[in-house]
């Protein structure tokens, strides 16, 4: 067996051009991303979510992108767990989409918000039930004794509420407004086409070719 030292891989799928690149970073970004969907890449919509606590200790962890338009890139959580409380304190944050098989990466730094109270209940109902009801009976981020407690929650729950459960006042969306993206095309030699946007004052962007 190779040792991790010894793994190596020449990226030759393909090239990311300024001349064919998008202007605007978020028809960019959804040509990609249809990409990655046609494309059949596994988990397509699963992105890493970068945070920092109020000691400065960075996390991550991955989420899945559940819509994106002009005013930003939109997920769901627990508004109680680590990544919501740390939001709460810093609401700056970053993304990151890879997608492994077209050898492509996407960076995206902005400021987080809540989604409104409708654009939470719309998508809450719009969820299966068992993860609906899953919502109520996780307490995301605490330490708890064992499965069976969640379990025994989520039986609960499916008995309180039947078919019909309601959002949880800690569960809704996040919205992050970009204000930076970096796309990043794999190349031969390591020599990777790298473009960053970055907002201006007046709304446009800025695009910028940066060293691999």
């Amino acid at each position: 067996m190779k040792s991790i030292s010894e793994l190596r891989k020449s990226y030759e799928r393909a090239e990311l051009d300024e001349s064919a690149s998008d202007p605007d970073p978020l028809q960019q970004f959804e040509k990609w991303l249809k990409e990655a969907i046609s494309g059949e890449v596994p988990e397509p919509n699963a992105m890493t979510l970068a945070t920092v606590s109020g000691d400065l200790r960075p996390s991550t962890r991955v989420v899945l992108i559940k819509g994106y338009d002009a005013h930003g890139i939109v997920w769901y959580t627990n508004y109680e767990s680590r990544k919501g409380q740390e939001l709460a304190g810093n609401p700056f944050a970053a993304l990151q989409f890879h997608w492994v098989e077209l050898e492509r990466v996407v960076r995206i730094e902005g400021i987080v918000e809540k989604v409104s109270a409708e654009e939470s209940d719309a998508y809450f109902h719009s969820r299966p039930l068992d993860s609906r009801i899953g919502a109520w009976a996780s307490p995301q981020s605490e330490v708890i004794p064992g499965r069976t407690m969640l379990v025994t929650n989520a039986a609960k729950y499916a008995a309180q509420f039947l078919l019909q459960p309601p959002r949880p006042p800690n569960w809704g969306g996040y919205r992050l407004k970009p204000d930076n993206w970096q796309f990043w095309q794999g190349r031969k030699s390591r020599l990777h086409d790298r473009l960053r946007y970055t907002q201006q004052t007046d709304g446009g962007w800025l695009r910028e070719r940066l060293a691999p």
